[in-house]
């Protein structure tokens, strides 16, 4: 590219735009900083790919304003069931229809268009953030503390220099591959055919989701939203997608569940499920987030949840830098706070997926014959994977409640954050001193949603606790001490590190440049 060439500027620049680029990009916007999202797609992909998201991201979506509208087109499964070949219950995870932490349903089976749909309106509304679609990363100088993205467009080639880039642009991430990030495979890979459905009678369907543990044809079916079902049917030694693509094929693997003329064929696609995280999530001002980050086995619905979790967690230290209420070196605090999360959950799904996956006769009675004995010895369901909270980061270590996941009361159509806004915030016991930069709030004037936090307060033996915007606690103790240990710490936080943060060898001059 020339070095004539005029260059763009913002504060973020976000490279791809699916949910946690666009989600990303709105909790950035909120917070007054600029956004260019650069998406190489012309236009929205159209067809269902994630299933699931949960309370959590919910309470996310809540913030920008979309949530009771992803809801209106979500359905529920009051639970999750793992079954034998003959339908006897291996494993049931019992509850996903109650009210979870986050304040809404524990898990919604969704359609991914529709929430991208209404993620893009909020965008196309906020003046904060530029959506250009058809542009394809091509390059990237200048060094990991001063990206130059270089983009092919049908404009001709552009640039853009950001304060920082993120890269959120999938499991096959191109600024991933230009910053020379590498990637932790943990071995697991197997390929699976998809097939959607739009539903034309709900009657003839499951109501729960399900793993059907059957040797000769593992298969999953659960709900989606928007009046949709999926199956996903195990590829098995010696067969190739075409074999599976094959609609008498697909015909003949639905044909058990009785649904001919109940459902229609809306995809059908052959994917590779894998777990891959990648070595680093930052070096210098360039980041991963979502499936550029890490990707994992679909078992337990928490790839588009982890995705959204990472915008959480990086968009508001961004916002503090770019506004100068923080230090940079909080930045460093991403990895090490979301990694072990990332990992727990990926670890969960590849048991779920071995579990499910094992197709010798043998090996998968004797599986059910333990598990099966399992539940007899102890017939109550299983409850919800509980993952890591935030081990180490921007949080005060040692007070009771730090690093957890704060939880969201509800009252009537209220919840906690539509009367206390994104946060960070303070709730005491009594009236806290006033803070300019920390809202703080007693017990009283949150009603009516005091008696849960005083016993969330009282559990923990803590007069106060400080909440971060993205809803997990900083600490607990003295209102007043907390606020001023969190506004010392980020301006000065000894971030914990895991050797994400700057490369020299690699921020003093280009990074890569490549044309595809």
């Amino acid at each position: 590219m020339s070095s004539s060439t005029k260059a763009d500027s913002c504060d973020v620049l976000i490279v791809g735009a699916g949910p946690t680029g666009l989600t990303l990009a709105l909790l950035l916007a909120r917070r007054g900083v600029t956004v260019i999202v650069a998406e190489r797609a012309t236009e929205p992909y159209a067809l269902p790919r994630a299933a699931h998201i949960d309370h959590q991201i919910l309470r996310v979506f809540q913030e920008l304003g979309i949530a009771e509208a992803i809801v209106a087109t979500c359905r529920h499964s009051p639970r999750y069931d793992f079954v034998t070949a003959d339908g006897q219950v291996l494993l049931r995870l019992d509850g996903a229809d109650r009210i979870a932490a986050g304040g809404w349903h524990s898990a919604n089976m969704i359609h991914q268009p529709s929430i991208e749909r209404l993620l893009r309106e909020a965008v196309a509304a906020q003046p904060n953030i530029e959506l250009r679609a058809g542009w394809r990363l091509t390059g990237l100088g200048g060094g990991c503390d001063a990206p130059a993205a270089e983009f092919a467009t049908e404009q001709g080639a552009q640039l853009v220099r950001p304060r920082f880039l993120v890269g959120a642009d999938g499991a096959r991430s191109t600024v991933r591959d230009l910053a020379g990030i590498g990637i932790d495979d943990l071995d697991f890979d197997e390929s699976w055919l998809i097939v959607d459905t739009i539903v034309n009678d709900v009657s003839r369907l499951p109501e729960v989701n399900l793993q059907v543990c059957d040797p000769t044809r593992p298969t999953t079916c659960v709900l989606m939203g928007e009046g949709r079902h999926r199956w996903e049917f195990m590829v098995k030694p010696g067969e190739t997608p075409d074999d599976l693509l094959d609609d008498p094929m697909i015909g003949r693997l639905l044909e058990p569940w009785d649904v001919a003329g109940a459902v229609e064929i809306e995809r059908k696609a052959v994917y590779r499920f894998s777990a891959r995280i990648a070595e680093q999530w930052q070096r210098g001002a360039i980041f991963l987030a979502g499936d550029a980050a890490h990707q994992m086995p679909p078992f337990a619905g928490q790839g588009l949840c982890s995705g959204i979790r990472d915008a959480a967690n990086l968009a508001w230290k961004i916002a503090a830098v770019v506004k100068g209420e923080a230090a940079a070196a909080i930045l460093e605090t991403y990895q090490p706070e979301r990694e072990p999360n990332v990992r727990a959950i990926v670890g969960l799904a590849m048991m779920m997926g071995r579990t499910v996956c094992i197709t010798d006769p043998d090996a998968a009675a004797a599986r059910d014959a333990q598990m099966l004995a399992a539940r007899a010895a102890n017939p109550q369901s299983a409850a919800a994977a509980a993952f890591p909270d935030i081990l180490t980061g921007l949080i005060h270590a040692g007070t009771p409640g730090a690093g957890s996941y704060f939880p969201q009361p509800k009252a009537g159509p209220r919840r906690l954050d539509d009367l206390l806004g994104p946060g960070p915030w303070v709730v005491a016991r009594e009236t806290p001193p006033s803070s300019s930069a920390v809202p703080c709030y007693s017990l009283d004037d949150i009603e009516p949603f005091g008696a849960e936090v005083r016993h969330w307060l009282d559990d923990h033996g803590a007069e106060a606790v400080l909440v971060r915007a993205d809803r997990y606690v900083f600490g607990s103790g003295p209102a007043d001490e907390l606020t001023a240990r969190y506004l010392a710490d980020l301006r000065g936080h000894p971030a914990a590190r895991s050797g994400q943060g700057r490369d020299p060898a690699i921020s003093d001059r280009g990074i890569a440049s490549v044309s595809r």
